[in-house]
């Protein structure tokens, strides 16, 4: 398997962190928000730029906050 992260957008991003049970907990301004996971209280921020597709470095840092791998992340889009 190759180590390049897959063209994604704010939407996609949000349906893939769903699954393993973060949920929607408010809106910084109108361009992020917040998410967490009520078993051990993780956050993460996910910049909402319609359907712009985020940067390389920012679905990494919320796939490091989320706990999945670029595997897991590609199975679960």
């Amino acid at each position: 398997m190759t180590n390049v992260f897959p063209d994604i957008n704010s939407k996609e991003i949000i349906k893939v962190i769903k699954k393993p049970g973060f949920e929607f907990l408010r809106q910084s301004g109108s361009s992020y928000a917040i998410y967490r996971r009520s078993s051990d209280g993780y956050r993460t921020t996910v910049p909402i730029h319609g359907k712009k597709s985020l940067k390389r470095k920012t679905v990494k840092s919320i796939c490091k906050d989320v706990g999945i791998t670029i595997e897991m992340l590609k199975d679960l889009l």
